[in-house]
């Protein structure tokens, strides 16, 4: 059995190295809509794969991390990620160019990370995430499997969130401490 949980963002990057000269050369943004695909072998106490009230917590955390702020790629010239940091309370800094691709297996890394650091309490089985789709636009979105996870190298701990977004996440000491991050936040 799959259950789907639909989380929303608006987000704005630069996508380095693509193809099309707008996406590569200018900040833009998108209003993502991002769905959460979930499974377990069997159902808890309260006859569900997973109760969606426990999504609210660090998936939430995680993926709103990412409404009204710019995610920018590591490799950006550094006088423009500093520009951004210093400007901005909200920003992230990846790994990885800021794709709809990226953002799907960067999602389901962390959100993989997080349930298997999640102490469940309602006898849930072996609860996984088994896709996040990502909708850039009306028309397209990007899906990441598990089966797609080694896609790209993605060290969780290279991903860096502003103070300003990690104040703002509920329970945000649990959630570091899940995450064992502690990069922006001193």
């Amino acid at each position: 059995m799959i259950i789907r949980k639909k989380f929303k963002f608006e987000g704005a990057h630069i996508v380095r190295n693509c193809s099309t000269n707008r996406c590569k050369k200018s900040i833009h943004g998108h209003s993502y809509e991002v769905e959460v695909f979930l499974t377990s072998n069997k159902l808890d106490n309260g006859y569900m794969v997973l109760d969606f009230g426990l999504t609210k917590k660090h998936i939430r955390n995680i993926i709103d991390s990412f409404d009204h702020a710019y995610s920018m790629w590591v490799g950006e010239n550094e006088d423009f990620k500093n520009f951004f940091k210093s400007n901005s309370e909200r920003w992230i800094e990846m790994p990885v160019s800021p794709s709809a691709e990226s953002y799907s297996l960067m999602f389901l890394k962390f959100i993989d990370h997080i349930l298997k650091n999640t102490i469940f309490l309602n006898d849930e089985g072996d609860v996984q995430v088994t896709s996040v789709r990502v909708h850039e636009t009306k028309t397209g979105y990007a899906e990441a499997f598990r089966s797609d996870m080694d896609m790209i190298e993605l060290d969780l701990n290279k991903v860096v969130f502003s103070a300003g977004i990690i104040d703002e996440w509920k329970d945000k000491n649990e959630l570091l401490k899940i995450l064992s991050i502690d990069n922006e936040y001193k």
